[in-house]
């Protein structure tokens, strides 16, 4: 029989697609066939779903590992229902709470003789997907299988949260992997935090440190989030923003500030060309201009010279702010540089060589390999 571990988490965007990434990306190597999946899938972005079944409901992220990692059509498990308000709508129209005649199918395809591990990964939280029959917990105990929790960690409050999946999960839980730590506190946590942690019964197969470049976004999410007009470098907008700067200053503070940030989104007022001249000789990877006014020629020269994406908003600069804000840390994994970054990330901060025993799978790389 195939073996299940789903990847789930206790809230949205704690970092589950990565540490897919980086256990399927080292069973390849290891020459141990994976499957994966989503059961309820949260973007599908390929036509119409509703009203068709002519095609199979494969994720968006799900097609993204996928591509990454070489899997064939056939390793793509299909998702069961698609979380948006139109289905959401018609299940609480119906009372209809069962997953449906696809989870005995699903169940059939992970049960079938499969000489691999079927990785599948689950809603946002421990209670998202209930609508739908197919929340975390549910999948778990339904499907038989194995739970690695991806956790966010700030301090030890956070312990709370893992606490309420231990107790929801039971014998399911097989540990955790704690995500966007503190750089400077990954060594405390993995002496004092860690051991106190398996004391109440849960393994720690991880503690990745918070990563500036996982959390970033690209310029064109930025665009497509804050509705902007982009004014020139187009073919640009792939770039990775980082961090976010105001240009609320003079000339003079404000330079010296850039000089200390690196990949930027820098916001700032149409009528302020000093600053925006300046954010343009530093780590700057788009200008988002807001308020009145169109920019000046020999800023758009500078920008088309210096292949900077040049944004124009509506929004006022605090609105604006708020956006991009919200956007880092909240937008999917969907880049092959971020991909890349993941499989290391993973390789140098998880134990995955005490996890894949437990799961009864081999992880060792042939030497001939």
């Amino acid at each position: 029989m195939g073996k299940t571990l789903m990847i789930g988490s206790c809230e949205p965007f704690s970092g589950k697609s990565a540490v897919v990434l980086g256990i399927a990306r080292q069973l390849i190597a290891a020459n141990q066939q994976i499957r994966f999946g989503k059961p309820l899938a949260t973007s599908f972005e390929v036509g119409s779903l509703h009203g068709s079944t002519s095609q199979p409901l494969i994720d968006d992220d799900v097609r993204f590992v996928g591509s990454i990692l070489g899997l064939s059509e056939k390793q793509l498990i299909p998702s069961l229902h698609l979380v948006d308000s139109v289905t959401a709508d018609q299940r609480l129209a119906n009372s209809n709470l069962d997953p449906g005649e696809g989870f005995e199918s699903l169940q059939k395809q992970l049960d079938a003789p499969f000489e691999g591990l079927n990785i599948l990964e689950a809603a946002g939280s421990l209670h998202e997907g209930l609508l739908y029959g197919l929340s975390l917990c549910q999948l778990a105990r339904g499907l038989d299988a194995q739970v690695l929790l991806v956790h966010l960690w700030e301090d030890s409050r956070s312990v709370d949260a893992l606490l309420e999946a231990k107790d929801k999960l039971g014998d399911h839980l097989v540990g955790i992997v704690l995500n966007a730590v503190n750089p400077e506190e990954v060594e405390s946590l993995q002496m004092n935090i860690v051991p106190s942690l398996e004391s109440l019964g849960m393994d720690v197969f991880g503690v990745m440190p918070r990563s500036p470049l996982l959390r970033s976004v690209t310029v064109g999410e930025l665009v497509r989030r804050l509705e902007a007009r982009v004014i020139c470098c187009s073919e640009r907008l792939e770039l990775m923003v980082e961090t976010l700067s105001i240009g609320a200053m003079n000339v003079n503070s404000a330079m010296e500030f850039f000089r200390k940030r690196r990949n930027m989104a820098v916001v700032t007022g149409a009528d302020r060309t000093d600053i925006q001249l300046a954010a343009l000789e530093a780590s700057t990877q788009c200008l988002i201009l807001t308020g009145a006014g169109e920019p000046l020629p020999q800023l758009i020269n500078r920008a088309e010279e210096l292949e900077v994406p040049l944004l124009k908003v509506e929004h006022d600069t605090l609105s604006t702010v708020e956006v991009i804000e919200h956007a880092f840390g909240h937008v999917r994994l969907h880049e092959t540089v971020k991909a890349t970054y993941a499989f290391r990330l993973v390789e140098e901060h998880c134990a995955l060589e005490r996890l894949f025993p437990i799961l009864g799978v081999d992880s060792k790389v042939p030497e001939n390999c």
